[in-house]
C-alpha cells in the first residue's frame, strides 16, 4: 500500500529548504533543482507544488502573515484584557516570534533585497499581506476608544506607527547582531501606554 503523503507538510519542507538555499547561494544562483535535491525529492515533484522561485517566496510571505493574522485575530476577541493590553500583547508577540526565527527572517528579507536589485519590488505584496494586521489594530483602537480604555486619537496614524515600529524591529532582527529586543519591546509598550487615559490620583 503506497504511503500517504501530507502535501501541506511537504510544501512547508520545500519552503524551509528553499529559504536556506536562498540564504546560502543567493536568490539569483539558486534553482529548483538544487532545492529539490536538498529536499530529497525530484525536480518534477517540486513542480507539483511550485512553478518557480518567485512562487516559493510568495508562499512564504502568505504562510507567515496568514498564520500570524489568524492567531492574533483569535486572541484579540477571546481575552478580557483591556484594549491597550491586547494591542501591546500582539505587538510584543510579533517581535518575540521574529527574534526566535531570525534566520528565516534574514532569508526572507535577503531575498526581497536581491529581487529589488533585479528590478522586482515585492513591497506591494508585503503591504497587501500585512493589511489585515493594520485593520485589526484599527478595530482594536476604535473599540478601545469607545470602551474608554484608549484616549481619542488618530486611529489611522497610530496603526501606521505600530506597523512601522514592528517593521523596524523585524529588519533589525534580520540584520543587526547588536539589536536589543527588550529595549525595542519596551519602546512599543511605552508608546502604547501614552494612549491610555490618565488615572485620577
Amino acid at each position: 500500500m503506497p504511503k500517504k503523503i501530507d502535501h501541506e507538510l511537504r510544501k512547508e519542507k520545500i519552503l524551509q529548504t528553499a529559504l536556506k538555499v536562498f540564504a546560502r547561494e543567493g536568490y539569483r544562483d539558486s534553482n529548483l533543482s538544487l532545492i529539490a535535491t536538498e529536499c530529497g525529492i525530484s525536480r518534477p515533484t517540486i513542480y507539483q507544488y511550485f512553478k518557480d522561485k518567485e512562487e516559493i517566496y510568495y508562499y512564504a510571505v502568505k504562510l507567515v502573515t496568514g498564520r500570524m493574522f489568524n492567531k492574533y485575530a483569535t486572541f484579540a476577541w477571546s481575552t478580557d484584557q483591556d484594549y491597550v493590553c491586547r494591542i501591546t500583547t500582539i505587538c510584543l508577540d510579533i517581535m518575540q516570534t521574529a527574534n526566535e526565527h531570525d534566520g528565516e527572517l534574514t532569508s526572507l528579507v535577503d531575498v526581497m533585497l536581491q529581487m529589488k536589485k533585479e528590478g522586482r519590488d515585492f513591497n506591494e505584496i508585503v503591504l497587501r499581506r500585512t493589511a489585515k494586521l493594520t485593520i485589526l489594530f484599527k478595530r482594536l483602537l476604535r473599540m478601545g476608544i469607545k470602551a474608554g480604555d484608549i484616549i481619542e486619537c488618530d486611529v489611522n496614524k497610530v496603526a501606521d506607527h505600530l506597523l512601522l515600529l514592528l517593521e523596524s524591529s523585524c529588519f533589525q532582527v534580520a540584520f543587526l547582531d547588536t539589536f536589543d529586543m527588550k529595549l525595542s519591546q519596551q519602546l512599543v509598550s511605552t508608546y502604547l501606554e501614552f494612549y491610555r487615559p490618565c488615572q485620577a490620583s
